[in-house]
């Protein structure tokens, strides 16, 4: 038998602070799961806007390359996009929401300068150069968006999970040993009171 569980007055105060611990626990944990899903709605909402800006962007961008290919040939399109530098300067760093590490993406952003020579292009070319490097900069934080989505997700279903053992088990527990602990120091009592009365009789 666990000697905690013991009906001592010590053990009573013990159980009252376990309790009273547990349900703490639960509030914050609660509290904690809350503002998760309040992030991750704010997230969602962002994903869905960006993705639409994205899809419309891809549409115009396509649009405008197919203009450019037949202005000038898909040949020399092609000549002209091997001048476009690789995106190197992307750094991935976190940042903390109630204890959950989330990507913070950080890059350059360009100017909206092409990395070729204008004079040789047409404006659909540029229209096109300008349209594939905002989708480039809405999928990188698309990216952060869902990773951060997703990392909150886990998060809350670990705060629900804890949540759902301290009110489910962790409390009932406690309640139960503090109820048990308090009859039977009340019946010890009380047949203490009567052990007195009695021998107070008998003199």
């Amino acid at each position: 038998m666990d000697p905690n569980t013991f009906p001592t007055k010590g053990n009573l105060i013990a159980a009252k602070k376990s309790l009273a611990l547990a349900k703490q626990g639960y509030e914050l944990m609660d509290k904690k799961r809350n503002i998760l899903i309040q992030e991750l709605m704010n997230l969602i909402d962002k994903a869905k806007d960006i993705q639409a800006e994205i899809d419309s962007t891809f549409t115009a961008a396509y649009k405008s390359l197919q203009e450019a290919n037949i202005e000038m040939g898909i040949h020399e399109v092609e000549r002209v996009s091997l001048t476009v530098p690789k995106e190197e300067s992307i750094v991935i760093k976190t940042r903390s929401i109630m204890g959950t590490e989330i990507p913070l993406v950080e890059y350059d952003k360009e100017e909206g300068v092409p990395s070729y020579d204008l004079y040789d292009t047409t404006v659909s070319l540029d229209e096109a150069y300008a349209h594939f490097s905002k989708v480039k900069e809405l999928t990188i934080r698309l990216s952060m968006i869902e990773n951060s989505a997703y990392r909150l997700a886990n998060s809350i279903k670990k705060a629900q999970k804890r949540a759902n053992a301290l009110k489910n088990i962790t409390i009932p527990k406690f309640e139960e040993l503090t109820i048990s602990i308090s009859n039977s120091l009340e019946e010890k009592e009380r047949e203490e009171f009567a052990r007195l009365k009695v021998k107070k009789c008998h003199k």
